[in-house]
């Protein structure tokens, strides 16, 4: 097994023996990326020389028996939507193209903090707006599976860089499912944590009220142990909550009652694919051959999800965007007559049109006149689809179905039409507006060989039960073990 054939947990394994050292597997990675990323297009900003001087600092701590923290020498890869002082962080757009924070985001901190090497910045969908990763201004990221096929998004760079092993772990943003929807299209594990369990200190904002930051993994074990240096309260965060923080690799064990599983009727409708149907009812099968019992639960506002989706992140995305009128920092426009015409050009050139598309859409929502007949409206369905949620865990314990209604499409096939694209998030999406933790797992391909994911969510907090659960189908599968053949893959490449 190469070094880059391992989980987090098994380097830790391996470092803490003194088998290898942080630098043999820092450079490791640093080779694979020098020798996949050309295909895959994962990683904006590699972090080399720095990636490198963090490893050997960990190694001269190791040898001198100082204490190390529980990522001691694994390396990282952060979405390009969280501070790292004095880096490049872009969040995908033109308009922070030149930023260079002054200062860490919460889990940028928490990662230093905890000696892991931070490799690099990975690229996503501008600001977090969108399901492909098309809508970076930099580069469009592939799917390792299938080089012709989009890696989901908005976090696509975290989960490529997992899924092609150029990262064991990755930290991603999810405010509608941009965790959980490229995990399941790449074939790895992405857990969103519970609303105020991760400081979005750091984070640059999209919809305030949704957005959450989570960790990619390639499987269950490696998602808790990220997930418990991520966590924890930070009082920079009106948001985040002061609560203990488990710890979550040591719960992860066979629960002592049989799991009372909740299947959603609504998210088994028409618009599922089948071959997506058929792998989430054998992983049902998996569960149910545990002891779990499995019974039919109805969601029955989550029909309207979406659309309440796509009220409230771009109400707040218009509000949270305000700032970027090219006074203050970030893009200007070169030529422009006054003050209010440079604040245009410099939108206008600045932001790709995904972004204005939710822009104009919050805009008009937050309008004079039409704030009661659709925000204010969608506020209250959000609250509906809470009401929904928490009825359902009064009789189960945790909630499954799918993630995502399709396995990944050919890049650019739903690139023009987003009514297609804000529709898949009918799986997802709740999950935010409720405020509740979700995770997807590999449970299965396509008959064209493309991954599949499992969603389970969770009442608000309970991580532990979530990823004890996601943990127990993994110790009867191995789909979250297989790994894309990149090594002359070049299907799709211009």
């Amino acid at each position: 097994m190469s070094l880059t054939d391992a989980t987090a947990a098994q380097l830790q394994i391996l470092l803490h023996k003194r088998e290898v050292t942080s630098e043999e597997v820092t450079r490791a990675y640093l080779d694979r990326i020098d020798a996949l990323d050309t295909q895959v297009q994962a990683f904006l900003v590699v972090n080399a020389d720095q990636a490198m001087e963090t490893a050997r600092n960990v190694d001269r701590k190791r040898l001198s028996g100082e204490p190390l923290g529980k990522l001691a020498g694994i390396p990282v890869a952060v979405k390009d939507v969280l501070c790292v002082r004095a880096e490049p962080t872009t969040c995908g757009s033109r308009m922070l193209e030149h930023y260079r924070p002054p200062y860490d985001a919460f889990v940028v901190d928490r990662l230093k903090e905890s000696d892991a090497v931070i490799i690099g910045k990975v690229n996503m969908d501008e600001f977090a707006m969108g399901s492909s990763t098309e809508h970076s201004a930099f580069q469009i990221t592939r799917n390792p599976w299938d080089m012709s096929c989009i890696p989901g998004g908005s976090s696509g760079g975290s989960a490529a860089a997992v899924a092609s092993r150029m990262a064991p772990l990755s930290v991603g943003t999810d405010t509608g499912g941009s965790i959980r929807q490229p995990a399941s299209l790449c074939g790895v594990t992405g857990l969103k944590p519970t609303y105020g369990r991760v400081s979005r200190f750091g984070l640059v904002a999209f919809a305030s009220s949704l957005d959450q930051v989570g960790p990619l993994s390639t499987d269950v074990t490696d998602a808790a142990l990220l997930l418990e240096v991520l966590a924890g309260y930070d009082p920079r965060d009106s948001t985040s909550v002061d609560i203990p923080v488990p710890e979550y690799v040591q719960q992860l064990k066979r629960s002592e009652r049989p799991l009372r599983l909740g299947l959603v009727r609504e998210h088994f409708d028409d618009g599922l694919d089948p071959e997506v149907d058929r792998a989430i009812r054998s992983a049902v099968k998996v569960f149910q051959n545990e002891g779990a019992e499995i019974s039919e639960i109805s969601l029955p506002h989550s029909k309207y999800a979406v659309a309440t989706y796509y009220l409230v992140a771009p109400c707040e995305a218009a509000s949270n965007l305000a700032r970027y009128d090219g006074v203050h920092f970030g893009h200007r426009a070169k030529t422009y007559e006054d003050l209010t015409d440079m604040c245009r050009s410099t939108r206008a050139t600045g932001f790709g049109p995904e972004v204005k598309r939710r822009i104009m859409l919050g805009t008009y929502a937050l309008s004079a006149g039409y704030y009661e007949a659709y925000y204010l409206k969608a506020l209250k369905v959000r609250r509906l689809i809470r009401q929904d949620f928490d009825l359902a865990f009064q009789n189960v314990d945790l909630l499954i179905g799918p993630t995502y209604p399709r396995v990944a499409f050919p890049l650019s096939q739903h690139f023009e039409d987003p009514l297609s694209m804000y529709l898949a998030d009918i799986y997802t999406t709740s999950a935010n507006l409720a405020g509740i933790p979700a995770i997807s797992v590999p449970c299965g391909f396509s008959d064209s060989g493309l991954p599949i994911g499992l969603q389970i969510q969770a009442p608000a907090f309970q991580e532990s039960p979530l990823l004890q659960a996601a943990w127990l189908f993994q110790q009867c599968t191995d789909w979250h073990r297989e790994q894309p053949s990149l090594e002359g893959n070049t299907k799709g490449l211009i």
